[in-house]
């Protein structure tokens, strides 16, 4: 048997190039798509930092935005907060979002008013989708208004209240909750299991495609190794599951 000859210095060359390019274009197989991080009331893009890390590594373009959630009320944050989405995301092929709390009524706000027409899929992490009961009892209270802000009076349950006008969803949308609460005075205030914050029942909304509930708390979920990985999957797939 012959020996194998070594391959050329221009064809180790080649072949390396076209292993770096295989590996680049796996890298990037998301690089069009656009992931639009919206974080919750009384919070700041470092409580969705944690998420940020975690769909860079899938190779999506994250924009980790802030928001100023305790000054103004949703209208007012949508409208300013949308062109800021639109002007970061020029070259997107779709645009998904990843929301918590308030951040999945500023999307609903920004697709009922002016909707972003490349909107991709939605993950919605406890979001309040039909008000919470704690802004029924206490958002009249001073502490509340001057810890939550004008946006905070507008996440009650009443029939006639902001969240209840919104309507259903019409993009693919999954919504992810929790079934554990840190604060025992404020669930004792929300009929049924809850997360500290809002119902699982509140959870949800009309027209979402997907629905789970997951052993987390509302401050905390969005660094939760499940509520990430389901978000990682339903990015993908539209399934909260690997596939």
């Amino acid at each position: 048997m012959k020996p194998l000859r070594p391959l050329s210095h221009a064809r180790t060359l080649r072949t390396l190039t076209a292993l770096y390019l295989l590996l680049t274009m796996a890298n990037l197989v998301h690089s069009a798509e656009h992931v639009v991080l919206l974080h919750g009331l009384a919070r700041s893009s470092t409580s969705m930092n944690k998420m940020e890390q975690a769909l860079t590594a899938e190779g999506y373009i994250v924009h980790n935005l802030d928001y100023p959630s305790r000054s103004e009320a949703i209208e007012a944050i949508a409208h300013k907060l949308r062109p800021e989405i639109v002007s970061r995301t020029t070259d997107a092929d779709r645009v998904h979002f990843v929301t918590h709390s308030m951040g999945g009524i500023i999307v609903r706000e920004v697709q009922k008013t002016e909707a972003i027409q490349n909107i991709g899929r939605v993950v919605m992490l406890s979001p309040p989708n039909n008000g919470s009961e704690v802004v029924d009892r206490i958002g009249h209270l001073s502490p509340f208004k001057w810890l939550n802000g004008p946006a905070g009076q507008q996440l009650g349950t009443d029939p006639d209240g902001f969240v209840q006008h919104l309507g259903p969803v019409d993009f693919e949308l999954a919504v992810i909750t929790g079934d554990r609460s840190i604060n025992w005075i404020l669930s004792t205030m929300i009929p049924g299991k809850d997360d500290g914050k809002v119902s699982l029942e509140s959870a949800k909304v009309e027209g979402m495609s997907a629905y789970k509930v997951i052993h987390a708390t509302h401050p905390f979920i969005m660094r939760n190794k499940e509520a990430i990985a389901a978000t990682k999957a339903f990015l993908k797939s539209g399934s909260l599951t690997e596939k």
